[in-house]
């Protein structure tokens, strides 16, 4: 089964409400049988979104390419491992067992490898370890979060829920069809910072709203909350 690996995700949203956004994002294009999305430092930024079929992934992968969730912009591609969804349900028992050990084979591998790369620092004199760091430094504004990772290479630090931010993109749901750009921006337009209003292609029912503030956000979600569109007064969410 074709799997989507979607990248560049924002960190600071909680994992369900980044996977609650995917799901109705990609469901436009087809039956999702799997979606993984980690609270692990080293897998956030990505998921993973498991189609029936092929012809679902490639549409969801040429339409939604750079569509900005979360104020950034998604990079689409092919995943290059088979899911555990998708080894579950075209083998046998033993098959999907087969393909668990050795995924965990290969994980255990990569960590054994990523641990005895932090030991050989660990050895260097200091003046070269130094040297080599700033060799590699990447610039500060890239290194966001860099104070979260642990030393433990081989340890899932989790961020906990309470510490992250508040957003200051609304994800809005459960929309009237026949509401545009223009009919939305009049809703949320009137609250403080508002910068626009942006639709999924081919996706209806759902908008994304950026504010230049999370305080605009708080505001504009606390009093339209619940709020009756269209002709059957549906309440947005």
């Amino acid at each position: 089964m074709p799997r989507a690996h979607v990248k560049n995700l924002e960190e600071r949203i909680k994992i369900d409400q980044l996977k609650e956004a995917l799901t109705e994002i990609f469901s436009e294009y087809g039956n999702i049988i799997d979606l993984v999305a980690k609270k692990n430092l080293r897998a956030k930024g990505q998921a993973f979104v498991v189609f029936e079929d092929t012809a679902a992934a490639e549409r969801a992968i040429q339409e939604v390419q750079g569509f900005e969730l979360f104020d950034k912009p998604m990079h689409l591609d092919y995943a290059k491992t088979k899911s555990d969804a998708t080894a579950q349900q075209q083998g046998t028992l033993e098959e999907f067992e087969l393909h668990k050990r050795r995924r965990l084979a290969e994980k255990e591998r990569k960590q054994a490898y990523q641990a005895a790369e932090e030991q050989k620092k660990l050895k260097r004199p200091a003046g070269a370890a130094v040297a080599a760091d700033a060799a590699t430094a990447r610039p500060a504004k890239a290194a966001r979060g860099a104070g979260l990772k642990s030393s433990n290479p081989s340890a899932n630090a989790v961020v906990p829920e309470e510490y992250l931010p508040p957003n200051k993109t609304l994800f809005v749901q459960n929309l009237p069809e026949d509401y545009d750009i223009d009919g939305l921006t009049a809703i949320f337009g009137r609250f403080e910072g508002f910068r626009e209003v942006r639709l999924v292609p081919g996706r209806k029912g759902i908008a994304f709203v950026e504010y230049e503030a999370e305080a605009g956000a708080i505001s504009a979600k606390e009093n339209t909350s619940g709020m009756g569109l269209g002709l059957d007064s549906k309440p947005i969410k």
